[in-house]
């Protein structure tokens, strides 16, 4: 996966390519005090800011006609502090540097998506998550931030440290102000074990309350057109190390994973007849398999088949239900759906615009490859979704506005008031915002 970049007529594109924008220029700060400069020059020339990371949100949330930060100078550790526990970061260091430079450290962060591509103000500000029954999405593990606000300065925040803006900064949409650091709570790396294995839908679907309770992190995914699934268990390890041997690895995580998978997309796309006998073939691929790791290396993994993905939390009691409607709606229509639907579990987080604030959530991802219509798809999907009072991820498509979001979020008040203080001429403006955060 490759950080996004503009092309030679000034045009910035997302990583799924289904968001474009044509800013009036770009910056890359240095430092933090160019990127204040910037900031206060923008205001003084009218034009609205957005910081951009390596483009993986499939939303237009950094898209923007004024001036596009770009934070990939503003990288690497700044401290480690290893009596707080803590790493503090700058904001434009890709996850996957900092998870590799944390292991040479001896150190880890608790949880992570199974990406890491993404900056790490990127993937916080908009709710980026793995799987937990116990730990949450990157943004809970953030200790303190530095912001720079829509006057140029700069404010450090924590729990101690402006507190009202620290609960809500840490998934703060970009709508606050640009993140310029990030300070984490890190503990000493330690082994997981993942457990890989087949399992059937009304399996999973039955005793999900009973996996999710007896796994530190547990996902699966079902793929359309089938009643199977793929499950991973992580859980943590005495050890001994036993990792993915080198060249299973690349079978099973490379050829059929990516290159494997790739291939079926493209027949699909061709002849979406063939999608659910595809279905059937993909999902019987992948054999069971158990392997011992550190964290970073058993979280994530290359995705290299581009999509466009739609993604909601729901409380974590009506998972299976939603499921089952979804899998109910898929079955009943002439939809085709090639990609496989994810589902993973955060717990309850303070975080003011968290997907996961105040309630247990289980989250339901559905894809599309690039360039297939996903609308119909999506939009049968959302209905479900928001029948169940479902959160979208801040990063991935949907259609809900500010008047939802103030219905399925009790604090959604406090974080837009916090906005009329920290940004009252909207220089952080941009339309997606405005959408789901209202003018």
């Amino acid at each position: 996966m490759s950080s996004t970049a503009s092309g030679k007529n000034g045009t910035w594109r997302n990583w799924g390519g289904n968001v474009s924008a044509r800013p009036a220029r770009e910056v890359t700060p240095a430092s933090v005090e160019e990127l204040a400069d910037a900031v206060r020059k923008a205001a003084e020339d009218g034009l609205k800011v957005k910081a951009v990371g390596t483009g993986h949100s499939f939303t237009s949330i950094a898209a923007t006609d004024g001036v596009l930060i770009r934070p990939q100078l503003l990288t690497g550790i700044r401290n480690i502090d290893r009596n707080a526990m803590t790493v503090t970061v700058e904001a434009g260091t890709p996850l996957k540097r900092l998870n590799m430079a944390l292991a040479r450290e001896g150190l880890s962060l608790t949880n992570m998506g199974d990406i890491m591509e993404q900056t790490v103000s990127g993937a916080t500000s908009t709710g980026t998550h793995g799987t937990g029954r116990d730990s949450g999405s990157i943004a809970a593990q953030i200790k303190g931030l530095e912001l720079v606000t829509a006057d140029g300065s700069v404010l450090a925040c924590s729990e101690k440290e402006n507190p009202e803006v620290f609960a809500a900064a840490r998934t703060g949409l970009g709508a606050l102000g640009i993140v310029t650091a990030i300070t984490f709570a890190v503990e000493p790396l330690f082994l997981l074990t993942a457990r890989e294995e087949p399992m059937t839908f009304d399996r999973v679907t039955r005793d999900f309350d009973e996996l999710w309770a007896e796994n530190e992190h547990f996902e699966f995914y079902w793929f359309p057109h089938t009643g199977n699934t793929n499950t991973k268990r992580n859980n943590r390890s005495a050890g001994p190390e036993r990792p993915v041997g080198q060249l299973k690895a690349w079978f099973e995580d490379e050829f059929l994973s990516n290159g494997v998978f790739q291939a079926a997309q493209w027949v699909g796309r061709a002849v979406p007849a063939t999608i659910p006998a595809i279905a059937q073939i993909s999902s019987r691929a992948l054999s069971a398999r158990t392997y011992t790791d550190i964290p970073y290396k058993v979280f994530t993994s290359p995705r290299r088949v581009r999509f466009v993905e739609m993604e909601y939390a729901v409380p974590r009691a009506a998972a299976v239900e939603t499921l089952r409607e979804l899998k109910a709606m898929v079955d009943r229509s002439d939809l085709k759906v090639s990609f496989p639907v994810e589902v993973r579990t955060a717990p309850a987080d303070d975080i003011t615009l968290s997907t996961a604030s105040g309630r247990d959530s289980a989250y339901i991802a559905v894809h599309m490859a690039k360039g297939t219509p996903y609308q119909r798809y999506f939009t049968a999907a959302e209905r479900i979704f928001t029948a169940h009072e479902g959160r979208p991820h801040w990063g991935k498509v949907h259609t809900r506005d500010a008047d939802y979001f103030a219905g399925v979020y009790p604090r959604f008040g406090e974080f837009t008031a916090l906005r009329d203080r920290l940004d009252p001429d909207r220089l952080f403006q941009n339309d997606y915002l405005r959408r789901v955060l209202g003018a």
